[in-house]
């Protein structure tokens, strides 16, 4: 499958078909829950907040994409930064998919760039294993006051330990590969292509590359829990910032453990539970909800659907 097969015909159409089902979705449980709550916080918040808020959202994909350079750079490849930019604001598109399984178009589009795929589906893993990582140590500061959520704290903690682990133990890849080795038929050449992409994921994870990239995703990261508490504060509520923080960290977490796309649901109804159990009330907390997503997940799809579009009508014209 080469890049233009697919950016085109019926792949294309379905990709960008489930990004917008995934909207109108939104906006009907939006719309459902009170929209004129949401309305009225935007007011609320007003134009130069929500200017703010945009530097700071767009400050931290800038920082996601320093990482996905570092990524890049580890696996021996060392693309133009417009380029590469382009392809990685391209997989926000799809990020409203099960695991964000879809910006692994990423790994695709690199192709184009002489980037093997097992290199590009790498990249993507590491991305994933350090956002784990990042909203597990985020959601430590709060923990001591909220000891309920701790399971979904140790299992998300399980996963990353567990991940780390497959990609760094050169032995245990080993012991894997040659026990599949021999295998036939779609599932053995699946698992090899799974443990090829592990092993070259190994290359990005050695310890200097591990804090560097980790302090990237906490910062990343840490912007967008400062922009939900930037929103929470223009509407009038008092949520401390280490509350905020626990909030997002928790909430993101339960939507990557419930795996549905882009945690749509799932995310959203842990943020509303933990700011109502302040004593934040239901209105304002749904409110605080959607906007944080708006600002974040749907910034971030539109943004990269808007990419999607130019590199596709670029590869048209390119034929």
């Amino acid at each position: 499958m080469n890049q233009m097969l697919f950016l085109s015909g019926w792949r294309y159409r379905v990709l960008i078909g489930s990004v917008v089902c995934s909207a109108l979705a939104y906006l009907g449980v939006s719309l459902w829950g009170g929209w004129s709550a949401v309305s009225g916080a935007m007011s609320r918040v007003g134009w130069l907040i929500a200017a703010q808020i945009g530097v700071l959202i767009l400050t931290g994909y800038g920082l996601r994409f320093l990482r996905w350079q570092v990524y890049l750079y580890a696996l021996g490849h060392s693309l133009p930064w417009w380029p590469s930019l382009k392809i990685y604001l391209a997989g926000f598109a799809l990020t409203t998919t099960p695991g964000k399984a879809g910006e692994a178009l990423r790994g695709v589009l690199l192709k184009r760039w002489g980037v093997p795929y097992a290199n590009g589906f790498a990249a993507l893993v590491s991305e994933r294993l350090s956002d784990l990582l990042a909203m597990v140590l985020l959601a430590l500061f709060g923990l001591s006051d909220h000891p309920e959520w701790l399971s979904i704290i140790v299992v998300s903690l399980v996963l990353v330990t567990c991940g780390f682990l497959l990609v760094s133990r050169q032995e245990l890849m080993d012991i894997v590969e040659q026990r599949i080795s021999r295998g036939r038929g779609w599932t053995y050449r699946v698992l090899r292509s799974v443990i090829q992409v592990l092993l070259q994921s190994r290359r990005c994870h050695t310890p200097r590359r591990l804090i560097g990239t980790t302090l990237l995703s906490l910062l990343a990261w840490g912007l967008e829990v400062l922009a939900f508490y930037w929103i929470l504060s223009a509407m009038g509520l008092d949520v401390p910032l280490i509350f905020t923080m626990f909030v997002y960290a928790v909430s993101m977490l339960a939507g990557a453990l419930s795996f549905m796309p882009g945690g749509l649901g799932s995310a959203e109804a842990v943020m509303v539970a933990l700011l109502v159990s302040s004593d934040v009330a239901l209105p304002d907390a749904i409110a605080a909800t959607v906007l944080l997503r708006l600002v974040t997940l749907w910034l971030a799809v539109g943004l990269g659907a808007v990419v999607l579009v130019r590199i596709k009508d670029e590869s048209v014209l390119s034929k």
